[in-house]
């Protein structure tokens, strides 16, 4: 990523919070260059266990020419991708863990190696988000192809 999608991507991604400035502050102090983000307003994610997460963001760029920003958890034992706002409340999908307003997740710094959380897909700052219905296409495709053999 270039540094003026890293840039905007940071700008994107700090604008959730009250204090803009102060996230990037703690993205600099933090040594494992993440910070807490706000869920809910400019997105939600929809959190799946690697075995499937993984398969799924295969899906999912083949269906898609750039999905939305999509996190590995600390282990690679869980994926998050990112969504609409509203997206969590209205969920129904087992074996997914939605997140939305009110919660916080770990969100690292984009286009940083860090010390766990890591993107997969980073943000380009447009605001480009993975469409849901498209996801869950894509989680049942993937989960097809695991079935299947």
């Amino acid at each position: 990523m270039g540094s003026a999608g890293g840039k905007s991507a940071v700008g994107w991604l700090a604008s959730v919070a009250q204090d803009p400035d102060g996230v990037r502050r703690e993205w600099e102090s933090n040594p494992l260059g993440v910070t807490l983000l706000p869920a809910g307003r400019l997105w939600d994610v929809l959190i799946l266990r690697a075995v499937l997460g993984y398969p799924t963001l295969d899906v999912l760029t083949r269906l898609v020419d750039r999905p939305g920003p999509v996190l590995a958890d600390f282990g690679d034992a869980r994926i998050g991708f990112f969504v609409p706002p509203g997206t969590a409340a209205r969920w129904l999908g087992t074996g997914v863990r939605a997140v939305g307003r009110g919660t916080w997740i770990v969100v690292p710094y984009p286009g940083r190696p860090t010390g766990g959380v890591r993107w997969l897909v980073p943000p380009d700052g447009t605001g480009n988000l993975t469409d849901p219905v498209v996801l869950e296409l894509a989680m049942h495709e993937a989960a097809a192809q695991q079935a299947g053999g």
